[in-house]
């Protein structure tokens, strides 16, 4: 079932909606085409508001060639009622980036990384990261689930980055979640 309904997301930016994965993973190519010896990051993150009826979510996909700019896009999920316990929203939240991840193929990150491969030994780099919207420190309420989620983003083969560093999910995802 999570297959089938991989295959029918859709996302959107500010050019274009209604973009299909591969119409996405097309686009990542194009822009590591542009630069292939560039220092590449591919960063997947998503956060949550909850709203007066309901809990819309965003999930981000971020390629950046660090310094010379990015490419993003994004997919939405209205949950129609409010999600108040924490632990259900951040894992909610990390079950929709690992969702995408999965859309990522091993043929898929192959391609990604073939392209980028003949320019390793001149400093080029290519690193996916998972970005999860918790933070470590002791006030913050979402440290406790810190281990879980790290575990669940480093299963898809992902750096698990934590804010500040998730800035995928807890910027870029959140102005969308309004």
């Amino acid at each position: 079932m999570l297959h089938y309904r991989v295959l029918n997301y859709t996302f959107k930016n500010l050019k274009e909606k209604n973009m299909t994965f591969e119409q996405v993973f097309d686009h990542i190519k194009n822009f590591i085409r542009i630069d292939p010896g560039g220092n590449y990051k591919l960063m997947i993150g998503t956060d949550s508001q909850v709203h007066k009826s309901q809990t819309t979510f965003i999930t981000g996909i971020v390629i950046q060639n660090e310094g010379k700019g990015a490419w993003a896009c994004l997919r939405k999920v209205k949950f129609p009622q409010k999600i108040t316990n924490l632990h259900q929203k951040i894992s909610y939240e990390t079950s929709l980036s690992e969702d995408v991840f999965t859309m990522f193929t091993q043929e898929r990150k192959d391609a990604m990384y073939e392209m980028v491969l003949p320019h390793i030994d001149r400093g080029a780099s290519f690193t996916i990261e998972g970005h999860i919207d918790i933070g470590a420190g002791k006030r913050n309420k979402t440290n406790m689930f810190i281990n879980e989620m790290v575990a669940r983003i480093e299963s898809y083969g992902a750096e698990p980055k934590i804010k500040p560093e998730a800035f995928v999910a807890s910027s870029y995802a959140n102005r969308y979640t309004k």
